[in-house]
């Protein structure tokens, strides 16, 4: 990329007092200190009485702060929430047609996964970043895997009312960057996944996946034509093992990030549970919202604000001397902005994924503070000038 030239134009006066805006991890609960910690289970079997406490512990409250319904199950599974993902497609692909959904680029991985190592031949319903695909062609009698929250795009599904109330598949959601920031119709879901690192601001490595008891007799009645690691296997005799989903992991879990995730799940409750991560998030996405709207070189990725995240936030640059430029001009462009603003501190991490489109990505879950937003707004419009005056010199 080369060396960075700035022009010494007046740095606004107000820092973001928290700099960490990165889409994961995330930046951690307000108030966090590595002291809210001194519960965890260390040096003990996970498999102790005390462990399998603590992490049905985790399992109890992320129930209650999620409203997940009585009859669903939850677990705590290895790999992130890509593992969560990984785990109900190849316990459960395979017995009716399946559609995903691609939007994004995690959503574009499952395809990979379904097509090119499952082998099934899927119907793959795209749409470029910052769009949606046609949602009109979900089919009913089909398997649905789709991610709720296009992570990497910053586009959400509205709703969930394209998923048919008499639906005859099952349905796969990686939620991994909207729980506990939007609204999930659980009645139309059979499988959520999600990982701690997102909007609990959690530590990484460990996956949840909910089952919906049309998932679980999805499981007792199919098994899979494929072989089936061991990370992945969730029946026994036929029957789901319902020991997972009580804290009896399927691998040996960090007991310290079990802790972290309970923590942040008490600090959810504190606040006022999902509804209220919900308003800070929203609150979080209307601050960046108000700036755009007055801001000339920028405008969101996710042009429909129905359709626009509220957790992960992506940002294009849409002023002609950067838009005259090639495409790897305008990528190297992006990488400078997002690499001044953390060298002054400001902001860390909101580079683009680096297979989406040029530009920004700024994370505003709830653990985000509102007021280091509005901090962070004037410091986004001094890099991009500062930048933008010697590209035009050049």
């Amino acid at each position: 990329m080369g060396d960075i030239a700035v022009t010494d134009h007046t740095k606004p006066a107000m820092r973001p007092a928290r700099p960490e805006f990165s889409s994961g991890p995330c930046a951690k609960r307000p108030g966090w200190t590595p002291e809210n910690l001194t519960n965890a289970v260390l040096g003990r079997s996970h498999r102790s009485k005390l462990g399998k406490a603590r992490l049905k512990d985790a399992i109890d409250r992320t129930r209650q702060v999620l409203a997940v319904p009585d009859d669903f199950l939850i677990g705590i599974v290895p790999g992130s929430d890509t593992g969560a993902v990984e785990m109900a497609m190849w316990s459960m692909l395979g017995a009716r047609p399946v559609q995903l959904l691609a939007f994004e680029s995690f959503g574009k991985d499952w395809v990979t996964d379904v097509t090119k190592q499952l082998k099934i031949e899927a119907e793959v319903l795209s749409a470029p970043y910052g769009e949606l695909p046609d949602l009109t062609k979900v089919r009913k009698d089909a398997d649905l895997v789709f991610t709720w929250n296009g992570t990497t795009s910053g586009v959400r599904v509205p709703n969930g009312d394209f998923i048919a109330d008499d639906r005859e598949g099952v349905t796969i959601c990686d939620a991994t960057s909207a729980a506990f920031a939007q609204d999930l119709p659980w009645a139309k879901l059979d499988v959520v996944t999600f990982s701690w690192q997102k909007a609990l601001g959690g530590e990484a490595a460990h996956g949840v996946l909910i089952l919906s008891p049309r998932a679980v007799a999805r499981l007792e009645s199919y098994v899979p034509a494929w072989p089936m690691p061991k990370l992945f296997r969730m029946t026994k005799g036929g029957k789901v093992n319902l020991e997972i989903f009580e804290g009896a992991t399927i691998n040996t879990p960090s007991m310290l990030c079990v802790e972290d995730a309970i923590d942040a799940l008490k600090w959810g409750e504190r606040i006022g549970g999902l509804p209220e991560m919900q308003r800070r998030a929203d609150a979080n996405l209307d601050a960046l919202a108000r700036w755009v709207d007055k801001t000339a070189w920028v405008e969101f990725l996710a042009a429909d604000p129905a359709i626009r995240s509220n957790t992960s936030v992506c940002l294009k640059v849409v002023d002609p001397r950067v838009t005259a430029l090639d495409e790897a001009a305008q990528a190297d462009f992006a990488k400078k902005l997002a690499s001044v603003l953390e060298k002054e501190g400001v902001a860390l991490d909101i580079g683009g994924y680096r297979d989406a489109p040029p530009g920004l990505r700024i994370w505003c879950g709830a653990t985000v503070e509102t007021s280091d937003l509005e901090a962070l707004t004037p410091w986004l419009d001094w890099a991009f000038e500062s930048l933008a005056a010697d590209l035009q010199a050049a």
